[in-house]
Protein backbone atom coordinates (compact mmCIF):
# COMPACT_ATOMS: atom_id res chain seq x y z
CA UNK A 1 0.00 0.00 0.00
CA UNK A 2 1.44 3.52 -0.76
CA UNK A 3 2.00 5.81 2.08
CA UNK A 4 -0.10 9.18 1.00
CA UNK A 5 2.30 12.48 1.57
CA UNK A 6 1.04 15.32 3.01
CA UNK A 7 1.23 18.79 1.16
CA UNK A 8 1.65 20.82 4.61
CA UNK A 9 2.59 19.45 7.93
CA UNK A 10 2.94 21.81 11.43
CA UNK A 11 3.51 20.79 15.21
CA UNK A 12 2.41 22.72 17.97
CA UNK A 13 3.86 22.11 21.33
CA UNK A 14 2.10 22.78 24.99
CA UNK A 15 5.54 24.61 26.28
CA UNK A 16 4.81 27.64 23.90
CA UNK A 17 1.42 28.62 25.00
CA UNK A 18 2.15 32.17 26.53
CA UNK A 19 -0.48 31.91 29.10
CA UNK A 20 1.10 28.46 30.57
CA UNK A 21 4.29 29.94 30.64
CA UNK A 22 3.14 33.39 32.37
CA UNK A 23 1.18 31.15 35.07
CA UNK A 24 3.96 28.48 35.86
CA UNK A 25 6.69 31.32 35.57
CA UNK A 26 4.87 33.09 38.58
CA UNK A 27 4.11 29.89 40.82
CA UNK A 28 8.02 28.94 40.21
CA UNK A 29 8.98 32.99 41.32
CA UNK A 30 6.35 32.67 44.53
CA UNK A 31 8.50 29.40 44.95
CA UNK A 32 11.89 30.81 45.07
CA UNK A 33 10.91 34.08 46.87
CA UNK A 34 9.89 31.52 49.53
CA UNK A 35 12.45 29.70 49.62
CA UNK A 36 14.08 33.24 50.37
CA UNK A 37 12.09 34.71 52.74
CA UNK A 38 12.71 31.29 54.78
CA UNK A 39 16.67 31.81 54.29
CA UNK A 40 16.09 35.51 55.78
CA UNK A 41 13.04 35.34 58.16
CA UNK A 42 13.54 38.58 59.68
CA UNK A 43 10.70 41.21 59.69
CA UNK A 44 11.32 44.11 57.30
CA UNK A 45 9.83 47.44 56.80
CA UNK A 46 10.09 49.22 53.18
CA UNK A 47 8.25 52.25 52.29
CA UNK A 48 5.35 51.90 54.89
CA UNK A 49 4.98 48.17 53.98
CA UNK A 50 5.91 45.77 56.18
CA UNK A 51 7.01 42.34 55.58
CA UNK A 52 6.66 39.98 58.95
CA UNK A 53 8.57 36.94 60.08
CA UNK A 54 8.75 34.06 58.15
CA UNK A 55 5.33 32.03 59.69
CA UNK A 56 6.81 28.29 59.04
CA UNK A 57 10.06 28.44 61.55
CA UNK A 58 8.53 25.47 63.25
CA UNK A 59 8.40 23.84 59.98
CA UNK A 60 12.15 21.56 59.27
CA UNK A 61 13.60 22.41 55.55
CA UNK A 62 10.75 24.44 54.92
CA UNK A 63 12.48 26.64 52.46
CA UNK A 64 14.01 23.93 50.74
CA UNK A 65 10.44 22.66 49.88
CA UNK A 66 9.76 25.87 48.43
CA UNK A 67 13.27 26.09 46.30
CA UNK A 68 12.75 22.15 45.12
CA UNK A 69 8.97 22.90 44.13
CA UNK A 70 10.20 26.17 41.79
CA UNK A 71 13.06 23.74 40.11
CA UNK A 72 10.56 20.86 39.53
CA UNK A 73 7.82 23.43 37.72
CA UNK A 74 10.72 25.37 35.74
CA UNK A 75 11.86 21.08 34.66
CA UNK A 76 8.45 20.83 33.76
CA UNK A 77 8.35 24.03 31.63
CA UNK A 78 11.01 22.23 29.84
CA UNK A 79 9.59 19.06 29.34
CA UNK A 80 6.39 20.91 28.18
CA UNK A 81 8.42 22.13 24.95
CA UNK A 82 8.42 18.45 24.11
CA UNK A 83 5.15 17.46 24.39
CA UNK A 84 2.91 17.81 21.10
CA UNK A 85 -0.45 19.27 21.52
CA UNK A 86 -1.41 20.01 17.37
CA UNK A 87 -0.19 18.36 14.81
CA UNK A 88 -1.78 19.88 11.26
CA UNK A 89 -1.66 17.56 8.35
CA UNK A 90 -2.55 18.96 5.07
CA UNK A 91 -3.33 16.29 2.59
CA UNK A 92 -4.88 16.59 -1.39
CA UNK A 93 -8.22 15.74 -0.26
CA UNK A 94 -8.89 16.53 3.39
CA UNK A 95 -6.91 18.62 6.38
CA UNK A 96 -5.68 16.13 9.93
CA UNK A 97 -5.72 18.24 12.86
CA UNK A 98 -4.45 15.77 15.44
CA UNK A 99 -4.46 15.93 19.22
CA UNK A 100 -1.72 14.71 22.02
CA UNK A 101 -2.97 11.69 23.95
CA UNK A 102 -6.61 10.88 24.32
CA UNK A 103 -7.78 13.29 21.77
CA UNK A 104 -9.78 12.63 18.41
CA UNK A 105 -8.49 13.22 15.43
CA UNK A 106 -10.35 15.46 13.35
CA UNK A 107 -10.54 15.13 9.26
CA UNK A 108 -12.50 18.41 7.26
CA UNK A 109 -12.73 17.52 3.46
CA UNK A 110 -11.79 19.95 1.40
CA UNK A 111 -14.71 19.35 -0.91
CA UNK A 112 -16.94 20.68 1.82
CA UNK A 113 -15.13 24.28 2.23
CA UNK A 114 -17.33 27.04 0.91
CA UNK A 115 -15.16 29.76 2.62
CA UNK A 116 -11.55 29.97 3.38
CA UNK A 117 -10.00 33.58 5.11
CA UNK A 118 -7.08 34.21 7.02
CA UNK A 119 -6.91 36.73 9.74
CA UNK A 120 -5.53 37.62 13.25
CA UNK A 121 -6.50 37.26 16.66
CA UNK A 122 -7.23 40.08 18.67
CA UNK A 123 -4.48 41.76 20.73
CA UNK A 124 -4.55 39.73 23.60
CA UNK A 125 -1.79 37.78 25.85
CA UNK A 126 -3.99 35.44 27.85
CA UNK A 127 -5.11 33.69 25.70
CA UNK A 128 -5.26 29.24 26.78
CA UNK A 129 -4.27 26.55 24.77
CA UNK A 130 -7.51 24.87 22.99
CA UNK A 131 -8.14 21.24 20.94
CA UNK A 132 -11.39 20.83 19.25
CA UNK A 133 -13.10 23.53 21.30
CA UNK A 134 -16.64 23.84 20.39
CA UNK A 135 -18.13 27.94 21.46
CA UNK A 136 -20.65 29.98 20.11
CA UNK A 137 -20.48 27.88 16.65
CA UNK A 138 -16.72 28.25 16.54
CA UNK A 139 -14.52 25.25 16.95
CA UNK A 140 -10.84 25.91 18.09
CA UNK A 141 -7.43 24.58 17.59
CA UNK A 142 -4.77 27.03 19.30
CA UNK A 143 -1.77 26.52 20.53
CA UNK A 144 0.55 30.19 20.19
CA UNK A 145 0.39 32.41 17.82
CA UNK A 146 -1.21 35.58 16.47
CA UNK A 147 -2.93 34.31 13.57
CA UNK A 148 -5.44 31.88 12.45
CA UNK A 149 -6.93 30.35 9.25
CA UNK A 150 -11.15 30.17 9.39
CA UNK A 151 -12.85 27.69 7.00
CA UNK A 152 -16.27 27.66 6.74
CA UNK A 153 -17.79 24.20 5.77
CA UNK A 154 -21.35 23.05 3.66
CA UNK A 155 -22.11 21.69 6.65
CA UNK A 156 -22.21 25.11 9.09
CA UNK A 157 -19.02 24.06 10.80
CA UNK A 158 -16.63 26.96 10.96
CA UNK A 159 -12.98 25.84 12.15
CA UNK A 160 -10.66 28.71 13.37
CA UNK A 161 -7.00 26.68 13.16
CA UNK A 162 -4.40 28.96 14.55
CA UNK A 163 -1.06 28.18 13.21
CA UNK A 164 2.34 29.70 13.13
CA UNK A 165 3.13 28.99 9.96
CA UNK A 166 -0.26 30.80 8.65
CA UNK A 167 0.72 32.63 5.58
CA UNK A 168 1.83 29.02 4.23
CA UNK A 169 -1.30 27.37 5.80
CA UNK A 170 -3.50 29.56 4.04
CA UNK A 171 -1.29 29.26 0.54
CA UNK A 172 -1.99 25.66 0.47
CA UNK A 173 -5.43 25.59 1.37
CA UNK A 174 -6.78 28.26 -1.46
CA UNK A 175 -4.14 26.52 -4.14
CA UNK A 176 -5.98 22.97 -3.21
CA UNK A 177 -9.67 24.62 -3.29
CA UNK A 178 -9.24 25.89 -6.55
CA UNK A 179 -7.57 22.96 -8.09
CA UNK A 180 -11.37 21.20 -6.57
CA UNK A 181 -13.32 23.93 -7.70
CA UNK A 182 -12.12 23.30 -11.10
CA UNK A 183 -12.58 19.91 -11.05
CA UNK A 184 -15.86 19.60 -10.11
CA UNK A 185 -17.01 22.41 -12.34
CA UNK A 186 -15.29 20.73 -15.24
Amino acid sequence: MQEVKSIFEEKQYMGYNRLSMIWRTGIALFCFVGYYWSENPKPVEVAMIRIGSYPALAIPNSGQIFFLLGLLLLLFSVMLTYILHIHTKVYKDYILIDGFWTARRVKINLDAIVHIRKSKYKKHIFRRAVYNLHSRGVIRFYTSGSEFVEIKDNTGFTYRIGSLKTPELYRELKKLLSILNTANNS
